[in-house]
């Protein structure tokens, strides 16, 4: 789908930003705790509404209180596209794509995520040259971020004002590396428990 055609995410920040080649321009957020001891320092769940140019919204809700759920989906002009698990370095994922009510999927097979991010940084460290996604991104994404908090805070949407990206990661600069099996916790307890 093409950029302007993506009216809709229910995504992660980061992936938000990088569906729709973006940075939101305004945001609405609501954080939530259900009185638990360990959310005294830490909300529970923050939920956020992010506002991009085009008029294109996006949701997301991040969570530690509940089950696992890891999915996004996309809402376009002509279908939608999920991916479940979206997130999850140790299992398959699998995407479903609906076209005028035509579906089909595809099953990517697992990976390691990490390990190629750590590839390419350190051999822009050796070769002296300037990784992308860059600083730039970061700072974007604490901008976000602080505006999120701003906005639980207020109960109100919160503009933010664009930072010019001119460069963004592309396929190009995929590695890939062989799936990594998932680790045992160790002393501690899954975090929805």
């Amino acid at each position: 789908m093409a950029r302007r055609k993506i009216r809709y995410a229910v995504v992660g920040l980061g992936h938000i930003t990088h569906l729709f080649r973006d940075e939101p321009i305004e945001v609405l957020a609501m954080t939530a705790t259900n009185g638990q001891r360990r959310f005294e320092e830490t909300e529970e769940m923050t939920g956020a509404m992010p506002r991009f140019p085009g008029d294109r919204l996006a949701t997301f809700i991040c969570n530690f209180g509940v089950s696992f759920l890891a999915r996004y989906q996309i809402v376009g002009t002509k279908g939608n596209l999920t991916l479940d698990p979206a997130y999850e370095y140790a299992l398959e994922l699998k995407r479903t794509l609906t076209i005028n009510e035509r579906e089909t999927s595809k099953t990517y097979p697992k990976r390691d995520h990490f390990a190629p991010e750590l590839l390419y940084f350190s051999e822009c460290i050796q070769k002296n040259r300037q990784p992308e996604p860059s600083g730039l991104e970061g700072l974007a994404d604490a901008r976000i971020v602080s505006a999120l908090y701003r906005s639980a805070k207020s109960g109100k949407a919160v503009k933010i004002a664009p930072i010019a990206k001119t460069t963004r990661p592309t396929l190009k600069q995929e590695i890939r590396r062989p799936a990594v099996k998932k680790p045992k916790l160790v002393k501690a307890k899954a975090p929805s428990k």
